[in-house]
């Protein structure tokens, strides 16, 4: 069992244990009800000239602990005055180290687009981040069917979620669908956590020229990214490079004035 076999199989029962501590019924009728505006993501991204998507990340399954003392409390509002586009926020806890908590924060103390990351296999996890202040969720091909990331999709929009899909190869174009407000190329191999930005423009030129497009993971060029930039991607998901540091905020305000 290869790592990303090992996250799914934990969410799987992270998500059968939610279901006990809080019926179902009861959360969907909390995200329907939610009247708090959505900012958009694929707007922001398609009108902002940085679109870097500033990520919040504690550790990750392949290296640990990345900053274990971090604050969204501090971060969050140190990205945003940086210049950040938007902010994704890892919300499972036991590879990433985060939480609920650190959405709910980030959504009080910021007005930008907020991505809830996590790996998405249901639509109980839809309604938390609808309830929890996420403007937008992540899909991940990689482990959903076409027909489960249609599901998915719709669903979110029913709750006025935008949706980010992930992909990794042309394989996993067959799950783009009319629900989709931005397509993401993760240029890690989620199986061995190995990165290469050239899958980022491998596969640019096979998404639709309409297409908002983010490049993810293993970016840490300001070249790199103006290449990407101008190969036709919109925005650029980034976490490790700033989280590394003492100040991401600092870290990130430094890669902005470079690009």
């Amino acid at each position: 069992m290869n790592i990303l076999d090992e996250i799914v199989a934990a969410k799987r029962q992270e998500v059968a244990t939610a279901r006990t501590l809080r019926p179902e019924a009861v959360i969907r009728a909390a995200a329907e009800a939610c009247n708090r505006p959505v900012h958009s993501l694929k707007e922001t991204l398609a009108n902002t000239p940085g679109g870097i998507i500033a990520e919040f990340k504690r550790r990750s399954p392949s290296k640990g602990f990345i900053h274990p003392g971090a604050r969204i409390e501090e971060i969050v509002p140190g990205y945003a005055a940086a210049g950040a586009s938007a902010i994704s926020v890892l919300t499972d806890n036991p590879f990433f180290g985060g939480s609920a908590d650190d959405l709910l924060h980030a959504r009080r103390r910021t007005a930008l687009p907020l991505l809830r990351k996590d790996f998405i296999i249901d639509e109980f996890q839809i309604c938390e981040a609808r309830i929890w202040g996420a403007d937008a969720v992540l899909l991940i091909a990689s482990v959903l069917s076409p027909d489960e990331t249609l599901s998915l999709a719709r669903y979110a929009h029913s709750l006025k979620l935008e949706v980010l899909l992930e992909l990794h190869d042309a394989n996993e174009l067959c799950c783009l669908n009319k629900y989709v407000d931005v397509v993401g190329v993760n240029n890690r191999d989620l199986k061995s956590f190995s990165t290469d930005p050239a899958r980022s423009f491998e596969l640019v030129e096979q998404l639709p020229a309409e297409t908002i497009k983010v490049s993810e993971s293993g970016l840490s060029d300001p070249g790199v990214v103006r290449e990407l930039k101008a190969a036709g991607f919109n925005g650029f998901l980034m976490g490790e490079i700033f989280m590394k540091e003492a100040d991401p905020a600092q870290a990130l305000a430094r890669f902005m004035a470079e690009l």
